[in-house]
């Protein structure tokens, strides 16, 4: 009689009000369920998990990208692509439970006080900072914080005995999105972008004013792992390489009518010959700057099927802080071609697509890869490319595997290889730069010799990796090189690491030898 007289009371309160929409009785549903979890459950409910939960589950329904973000983590989400962060302003890596300085940034709050690599972040504000509880959410914890806080940390460096003790000043740190700029040979530069962040367009002009100042007169610009960012930061850079009141990139949903972005002006390289990039980790913006490109004829891209992410959320807050950035409408090329790949069979199939992707042959073979002729479209010069979800590459690199052994991926994923390596490039980083003077010279002349993987040999044993012989023979070049490069990174920085690996990078050779070749370049630009 009490649960019925309550279903009598609910039922009196929405009869006696106006007629109401769908959307209106939806929310009066929701609202009404809350309201007898909250009130009448048998035991205690989280009632702001229950909300979370039906959130998220709601959105899953619609498509893979709406989400839902808690107030926390909306701040954090944003992060990486406003661009900087307030913290003390080093790189650092968790080796053996302890906090070592990788390098401090540039200019930061650290290197001001003296903070150098290869310390040991012993203590933070007293306390102990090593050991098992140590991960890099206690580190953030820690030590970023507000501009102008101040934090004490005590560092063991070298051999010294003593800890010494740094009070440092927090401060905006920036985060480059640029991870490398740098000439492949005397004409052809390199740029590789990360994502698409806030101040990435001014980045990209830095760098580009560089390597012209350098004699650049073609450019590979690399966005292979790059899953996007901001839409007018795609836009900005598109406006780099094509010339004024070109189309860019329109967008078109059920509520929301189609918008259209253009080139505003002839940007800073319409001439000179292009390659991008892409692979199976390109996506959103990366897919709207290559798609134009491919679209107006003006560069050649290499690579695989980008990811296929082609939808536009729009960011809308809840009383709480809390965020649900909702799909509103989808974005297409120039030609009219949509990005987004298809989601009808739900988001756990849609989850699925890189490994189906692998089982149908798409990463090796580019004739694995078929599209009806209706999701055909013509470029402006009249090439055909296709739509139904990324972006198809000119030409096609398959996956390299020439590093594909069980010993590489186990030193890998074990940590083995880059705890090495970090160790090494920290304890004999002065006699490296001593010996060599500059990376150029460290490039050309430095040879990891035996001593180097009798090293890594009793660092994979501490790591417990099985070392095989035969294994290492198969991806012994790779590895080899891998070594440099990282030992190189420690050294110097980021950029040195692409720059040893270039040489072993299938995508960079196949863009080297297209831009080599003038008539082959005007070809693939021409083709039907």
């Amino acid at each position: 009689m009490y649960f019925l007289a309550i279903v009598c009371l609910f039922a009196m309160a929405a009869t006696a009000q106006q007629p109401q929409s769908k959307g209106q009785m939806n929310a009066q549903k929701l609202a009404t369920t809350l309201y007898l979890i909250e009130n009448y459950y048998v035991d205690t409910a989280n009632t702001d998990k229950v909300t979370e939960d039906a959130i998220i589950a709601a959105l899953k329904e619609l498509d893979p990208h709406s989400a839902y973000i808690s107030k926390k983590d909306v701040e954090k989400a944003n992060e990486p692509l406003v661009g900087s962060f307030e913290g003390i302003g080093v790189t650092y890596q968790l080796i053996r439970d302890t906090i070592t300085v990788i390098s401090p940034t540039a200019g930061g709050p650290s290197e001001k006080v003296g903070i150098m690599a290869g310390d040991q972040i012993i203590k933070i504000e007293g306390e102990n900072a090593f050991g098992k509880k140590i991960d890099n959410e206690y580190v953030q914890k820690r030590l970023r914080g507000k501009k102008g806080t101040k934090v004490t940390v005590s560092v063991k460096r070298g051999n010294d005995p003593e800890l010494l003790d740094f009070e440092i000043i927090r401060d905006k740190i920036p985060l480059n999105s640029i991870n490398a700029a740098y000439m492949l040979d005397n004409h052809v530069g390199y740029i590789k972008l990360d994502r698409f962040a806030q101040e990435s367009t001014q980045e990209f002009k830095e760098a580009f004013a560089k390597l012209q100042a350098q004699g650049m007169e073609s450019l590979i610009f690399d966005l292979r792992g790059n899953t996007g960012g901001y839409l007018n930061t795609a836009i900005e850079l598109v406006d780099q390489f094509i010339t004024e009141d070109k189309l860019i990139v329109f967008t078109e949903g059920l509520r929301s009518p189609r918008q259209e972005w253009r080139s505003t002006k002839d940007g800073l390289y319409t001439t000179g010959k292009l390659v991008v990039l892409i692979d199976e980790g390109s996506a959103s913006a990366s897919e709207i700057l290559s798609g134009a490109i491919q679209d107006h004829d003006r560069g050649v891209v290499i690579g695989r099927r980008s990811f296929g992410k082609g939808l536009v959320q729009r960011p809308f807050n809840l009383p709480d802080g809390a965020q649900i950035r909702l799909t509103t409408s989808r974005y297409h090329t120039p030609s009219g071609r949509c990005i987004q790949r298809p989601y009808e069979k739900g988001v756990e199939d849609y989850a699925k697509e890189m490994t189906k992707r692998l089982e149908h042959g798409e990463y090796f073979h580019a004739d694995s890869i078929h599209f009806p002729d209706s999701l055909k479209f013509k470029t402006n010069g009249g090439r055909t490319v296709y739509g139904g979800g990324g972006i198809m590459p000119d030409l096609f690199i398959p996956v390299d595997t020439a590093y594909n052994s069980k010993l590489y991926t186990n030193l890998v994923r074990k940590g083995a290889l880059n705890r090495f390596t970090t160790d090494y490039g920290l304890k004999h980083r002065d006699e490296i730069k001593a010996q060599y003077g500059d990376f150029d010279s460290f490039n050309k002349n430095f040879v990891v010799g035996q001593d180097l993987l009798d090293g890594l040999k009793a660092a994979a044993k501490e790591a417990k990796v099985d070392w095989d012989d035969e294994q290492f023979i198969r991806s012994e070049k790779f590895l080899l090189l891998q070594i440099k490069a990282l030992i190189a990174r420690n050294v110097w920085e980021t950029q040195q690491y692409y720059q040893v690996m270039s040489s072993a990078d299938t995508g960079i050779q196949k863009a080297l030898e297209v831009l080599d070749n003038e008539r082959e370049y005007k070809r693939i630009l021409k083709s039907r």
